[in-house]
């Protein structure tokens, strides 16, 4: 079958979400990857991603947050898998700055746990943080890790088990509408035509929609896990 309701370009953490969303749906869906899945090339490779109900950006993201949780726990029963593990979240600023005055709004709007720290207290509690003595530090109970990778394969695994298509190693070369309205999406590998196309290609859009090559600017983030001598710390 060459013909879907949905296209999704790109199955990291991202587009494997949305290609089991959309199949949960009841739609025919196709998701392309030009790597494998999940790989090392993009934003959703790695050990952990951060989760925690109260973003400092505004208490909007709150019900987001809420809904978000349970979705994860959803997956986690469908898959069988541990995917989001509670560990309690520290967002840390100068006292007074916007992520610490926005952190603690989200947690009052919303009644979220949450306390308060001095970098004292901080210490004291999790001595491997030592901050400016002009720092606070936020705590969420709620706060955890997510497993991207893992999360990727148990999107990918039940959206395929609901009826999706994935194709890892397959790279989107264009895409537009055809004389029959649908959106024509040729790849390396085949063509392929769908009612609508989901872009969820992360560094990589600038490359499928050029218009906006000027408002994206891929940048690459740095990140380490090292394990503690002492496991208390």
């Amino acid at each position: 079958m060459n013909s879907y309701d949905v296209v999704v370009v790109g199955v990291g953490g991202i587009g494997s979400a949305a290609t089991y969303h959309l199949a949960k749906s009841g739609a025919r869906v196709l998701g392309l990857d030009q790597y494998d899945i999940p790989n090392d090339m993009g934003s959703s490779h790695g050990v952990t991603r951060i989760i925690r109900l109260a973003y400092y950006e505004d208490p909007s993201y709150v019900p987001l947050l809420k809904r978000a949780y349970e979705l994860w726990h959803d997956l986690e029963f469908q898959s069988g898998k541990e995917l989001l593990i509670t560990t309690g979240s520290i967002d840390a600023g100068p006292v007074g700055s916007d992520l610490v005055a926005g952190s603690v709004l989200s947690c009052n709007q919303y009644n979220l746990e949450h306390e308060i720290w001095d970098s004292s207290q901080l210490h004291e509690v999790f001595p491997g943080y030592t901050l400016p003595e002009n720092y606070q530090a936020i705590y969420q109970p709620a706060g955890g890790i997510l497993l991207p990778e893992e999360s990727i394969v148990a999107h990918s695994s039940r959206a395929m088990a609901l009826g999706a298509e994935i194709h890892g190693r397959e790279k989107v070369v264009s895409f537009g509408k055809n004389h029959k309205d649908q959106v024509e999406v040729i790849t390396d590998k085949g063509t392929y035509f769908a009612n609508k196309i989901l872009i969820c290609s992360g560094a990589w859009t600038a490359n499928l929609l050029p218009k906006f090559s000027g408002l994206l600017r891929p940048e690459r983030q740095v990140v380490g896990w090292f394990q503690p001598i002492e496991p208390k710390i």
